[in-house]
């Protein structure tokens, strides 16, 4: 395939909000591709070169591209970053800057399998002469560039593809591709996707043999799955109403979700939630695991916390959070802000899957392979019939340190459900029973300027929830309480990668901010109530016709989800359900 068609169609990706649109255009990108050059299209069209997991990062900065972009135009890089500031998109330069000075003799256009190469060289340049690498690279790559390849070539190597596509599209070109486009086609599509966080091996699978081949898909040690997500309930009474009158309770440990992966000869790696290894920035974690575990190799969950070794009290969430994307000083962190992982659940053990068996099945697999020690331990788990016992067992897991608890059914199909979110789990603390003093992770998509004492900095935020139905996040309001200075300061650096001078495609909101950011940063806010609004579209239509909802009175808690990407964050349908439960309080009904 010529780069040429790739750019062609991400030009059109850009030119629509429709999802209907997007998937017709993507399913005629991918049907006629076969791998591995259906794998290298699927990973560029996600902006990356691998599935994230693999954490293969090109490494250029602004400044290393404006200077492969004067090279290749033989523009001063003065002007170039002149330009681009004034245009707020560099690949919109590159279309300027090649299209006035057009090449004198025609390359041989280039291909996908050429650039995917050449970008690889990128990521793999490192340690001394590496920048130096990657200008010489993407300034070859630009030379032979029409203007539309090269600005797509430019916004990709800085992960700023502005398409608007994101995997949920892909999986449904997927499914009308290789399948008839169903609900039940898109869902199998999915689960094998979740399964793998792999849409070169999904499709790969599909190609060798459509719908039946996901079969091949299995579970695999370092490869790590799509985690299981939690709903929630107001009361303990409506919990175990959901749950059929039985439940398993755990403590809800304040912590960071950790999925580790441990190989039959004791290596280890550990993924965030987001899919991130983070094996590095715990390294004890990684020398106690195969102690713990007696049953290799192994993948298990837990929620890593903060832990005082004196006491064996569980610390603030605050204190994990500075262990997260440390690169230094290892041995200093592990002595000043041990940690350890509670387990509660198990994918794999002995090599033999165990993902699809019932919950108390699962649990005793856990139980039966891990030793615990100072630093791996299980999580506290107990069965409840009742409201009262259930809130005896609140009050234990706070008094021990935990945020609340996790409801778990142990009913027949209480298998693990990768990537889904649902209420076979159910996550439960003590003040959602009054009012919406629950928090809402929101994305930022927007941010509006200070005034007075704030002058210089941003004010005030727009947040916005992730529709999956719709594929896009939708503002559900405006934050600017709960801000101190030095998390005022600190927003313009955090913020910077997600930057745009343009809404972006994914994003719906009527409110027009400042400076408009592609979602990334998660923050976490609570506020006095969810209310129907017209400004605001998220959840447009779910409960009238026009409306959306919008918290009222949001303010910020002083928590960055570092640990969320953002469709992690709060979604429309918790935001639905919300509200709904909002509603039965203050009629003063339950769920019950």
């Amino acid at each position: 395939m010529q780069f040429a068609e790739l750019a062609a169609a991400y030009e059109r990706l850009e030119g629509t909000p429709k999802r209907l649109e997007m998937r017709a255009i993507l399913a005629d990108l991918f049907r006629p591709l076969k791998p591995p050059e259906l794998d290298r299209v699927l990973y560029l069209s996600q902006g990356m070169l691998r599935p994230e997991y693999e954490g293969v990062e090109l490494g250029v900065a602004d400044s290393l591209a404006r200077k492969a972009v004067g090279v290749a135009t033989h523009t001063p890089e003065p002007d170039v970053a002149r330009r681009a500031k004034e245009a707020g998109d560099l690949g919109l330069v590159v279309v300027q800057l090649l299209t006035e000075r057009p090449r004198l003799v025609a390359d041989d256009p280039l291909t996908v399998a050429q650039v995917y190469s050449e970008l690889e060289r990128i990521a793999a340049a490192n340690g001394p002469g590496s920048q130096e690498t990657k200008v010489r690279v993407l300034t070859e790559l630009l030379g032979r560039a029409t203007p539309v390849e090269g600005k797509f070539l430019v916004r990709f190597v800085l992960g700023t593809l502005r398409v608007g596509v994101r995997e949920m599209t892909i999986l449904d070109a997927l499914a009308v591709v290789f399948a008839d486009g169903s609900k039940a086609a898109r869902t199998r599509i999915e689960a094998a996707f979740n399964l793998s966080s792999d849409l070169g091996l999904v499709a790969g699978a599909l190609v060798a043999g459509s719908l039946d081949g996901l079969a091949t898909i299995q579970l695999q040690v370092g490869r790590p799955v799509r985690p299981m997500l939690a709903e929630r309930e107001p009361t303990l009474a409506a919990v175990l109403e959901r749950m059929e009158g039985r439940a398993a309770v755990e403590y809800k440990y304040d912590g960071l979700r950790m999925q580790a992966h441990v190989a039959a000869d004791g290596t280890v790696r550990l993924f965030s939630r987001r899919l991130e290894e983070t094996s590095a920035q715990f390294p004890e974690l990684v020398r106690e695991l195969p102690k713990a575990l007696h049953s290799l190799p192994a993948i298990v969950e837990g929620e890593c916390v903060p832990i005082d070794l004196e006491t064996d009290e569980i610390q603030p969430f605050q204190e994990v959070s500075r262990r997260r994307g440390r690169k230094h000083d290892l041995a200093q962190a592990q002595e000043e802000i041990p940690v350890c992982l509670f387990l509660f659940d198990v994918l794999l053990a002995g090599g033999t899957a165990v993902w699809e068996l019932d919950l108390p099945e699962r649990r005793a697999t856990l139980e039966s392979i891990v030793r615990p020690n100072e630093r791996v331990r299980l999580a506290t788990q107990r069965i409840v019939t009742t409201a009262d016992e259930a809130t005896a067992f609140l009050d234990e897991a706070v008094a021990a340190g935990g945020e609340g608890l996790m409801a778990k059914s142990v009913a027949a199909g209480s298998g693990y459900r990768a990537g889904a979110r649902g209420y076979w789990w159910i996550k439960y603390k003590r003040d959602y029973t009054v009012g919406l003093t629950d928090s809402i992770d929101g994305v930022v998509v927007g941010a509006f300027p200070g005034r007075g004492r704030r002058a210089g900095h941003y004010g005030a935020f727009l947040l916005a929830a992730y529709d999956a139905t719709r594929d896009r996040f939708e503002s559900f309001c405006k934050v600017g309480s709960g801000f101190d200075d030095a998390a005022l300061a600190e927003m313009p650096r955090r913020l910077a990668p997600f930057r745009t001078d343009e809404k972006p495609a994914e994003v719906a909101s009527s409110l027009v901010p400042d400076h408009w950011f592609r979602p990334g940063l998660v923050l976490e806010v609570r506020g006095a109530e969810l209310t129907l609004s017209p400004v605001h579209p998220a959840g447009l239509g779910a409960v009238r016709a026009g409306v959306g909802f919008a918290l009222r009175f949001p303010r910020f808690t002083g928590r960055i989800r570092e640990e969320k990407g953002p469709t992690d964050a709060t979604t429309t349908a918790e935001l639905l359900h919300m509200y709904r439960s909002q509603v039965r309080q203050a009629a003063g009904t339950s769920d019950s």
